[in-house]
């Protein structure tokens, strides 16, 4: 699989090229002019969340590759990712609430702080201090998820006054690049731990440099800000959960992105140790991963030029993902597996992911109340977390042990559910102005590493 590793993505790099010239062509982008000070202020804040986007998407490639160096079974792993998932749910609807308390910059610097402590761990053999490592890299990737973004919205707005109409414009190209540092990210994984020969750990140390790098910035360069007003965390949840039951499509949007989300971190999982035995670069696996969503994130924008119905672009990304889940059902039987057929329905996966990610955050935004949206979306982050939990757990059963294409039956069956939940949405949502694109979609889901 190594040379076929590299020309794909050689291949892949070039689509993803061309396909998002084309977009970024045709897009209607908001006219910013050539404002110095918004220029400035952009530039100040990509400064710190890309790098510190790059620090985080270092340590996907070769996590499980970790632990399985360290000598542990695959369903010891399985439970240390699910230690990393919970943590990042349960303290995700945390994070917002704690970063108005305490401020925005303070909780942004406790992220560089509890991500790096979180790397180091990453150097003992103990599998008690890599259970800890992960609470604490769950607690930080909240964290980065949420108080980077809020910080950046309050000072837009509140201390600079500049148009909200703008701030769609910084998450693009944020998004945008993200995902060329994710891919870079990839390689650069790849030559320090098997190029140079430094071992799965060396991403780790690579990323606390970064970190480091971050926090400092932070601490000299960023105001504090606060949120302006203040509510119980209870009363918010309550609210919140009353939205979800009150409109079905709200509990509809929800069902699909706890079945698809789900599927997603379950599958990512399994893609180390089912594609290892071909001896890829996984760095570069990642990074043929990473050039996927892109991929499909341009594949999104181009068809929302041409007005296709963003719910139909969904139910086609879940389709898609239905497709790669029996392909991989397929490819992963024990008596003849197919390394290449599973390394082509992951790419096609991620595909689906790219093309997920903008429809689903697109109808979030039009089809949630946007004084419940965050803890609506922290509702349905519950589920995702159950599931995907539930189904890792399952490789502690003896007739999962022997074999993964059991875990990828279940996966289909989840995705099977999501389509359909998707042509109920789509029923819903028949003559709905809220959802009419009148222009061509701006702001893109900002990709997060779930490796």
């Amino acid at each position: 699989m190594l040379i076929l590793t590299y020309i794909t993505l050689g291949v892949l790099t070039g689509i993803a090229v061309a396909l998002q010239l084309w977009a970024r062509r045709n897009r209607q982008e908001a006219q910013v002019g050539n404002n110095p000070q918004f220029l400035k202020f952009q530039r100040g804040y990509f400064v710190v969340y890309l790098m510190a986007m790059f620090a985080d998407w270092l340590q996907g490639p070769y996590l499980y590759k970790l632990y399985s160096y360290y000598g542990f079974q695959e369903d010891q792993i399985a439970t240390l990712y699910v230690f990393g998932f919970a943590s990042t749910v349960l303290l995700g609807t945390w994070a917002p609430v704690a970063a108005d308390k305490f401020g925005r910059k303070k909780l942004c610097i406790a992220f560089t702080v509890l991500y790096s402590v979180s790397c180091f761990l990453k150097l003992s053999r103990s599998y008690g201090i890599l259970l800890i490592g992960r609470l604490l890299g769950g607690m930080a990737t909240s964290v980065l998820f949420s108080a980077f973004e809020a910080w950046y919205v309050h000072e837009h707005v509140e201390t600079h006054d500049f148009p909200k109409e703008w701030i769609a414009v910084t998450f693009t190209k944020a998004s945008m690049w993200n995902g060329v540092l994710a891919t870079v990210a990839g390689l650069t994984s790849s030559l320090a731990s098997e190029w140079f020969g430094l071992g799965p750990v060396a991403p780790y140390m690579m990323a606390v440099p970064f970190l480091i790098f971050v926090g400092i910035v932070i601490y000299s360069h960023w105001n504090e800000n606060y949120s302006g007003h203040k509510t119980k965390f209870s009363k918010l949840c309550i609210a919140g959960l009353s939205n979800i039951g009150k409109s079905e499509r709200i509990f509809v949007i929800g069902v699909i992105e706890a079945l698809f989300e789900s599927v997603i971190y379950v599958t990512i999982f399994l893609w180390t140790p089912i594609l290892e035995p071909g001896m890829p670069p996984l760095g570069i696996v990642f990074s043929c991963f990473m050039v996927c969503i892109l991929i499909g994130s341009a594949v999104f924008q181009i068809l929302s030029m041409y007005h296709f119905a963003v719910q139909n672009l969904l139910l086609v990304s879940t389709a898609i993902a239905l497709v790669a889940n029996v392909i991989l059902v397929i490819s992963v039987h024990p008596d003849k597996q197919s390394f290449n057929m599973s390394f082509g329905a992951y790419l096609l996966l991620e595909l689906a992911v790219g093309m997920y990610f903008p429809a689903m955050g697109f109808l979030r935004s039009r089809v949630l109340p946007e004084t419940h949206r965050s803890v609506i979306m922290n509702w349905f982050r519950v589920p995702i977390s159950i599931i995907a939990c539930i189904v890792l757990m399952l490789l502690h059963e003896d007739v999962f042990q022997h074999g993964n294409r059991w875990i990828f039956a279940i996966c289909v069956g989840l995705l099977s559910l999501a389509c359909v939940s998707c042509w109920r949405f789509i029923h819903l949502s028949k003559n709905s102005d809220d959802l009419r694109q009148d222009t061509v979609l701006m702001e893109l889901e900002h990709y997060h590493n779930i490796f």
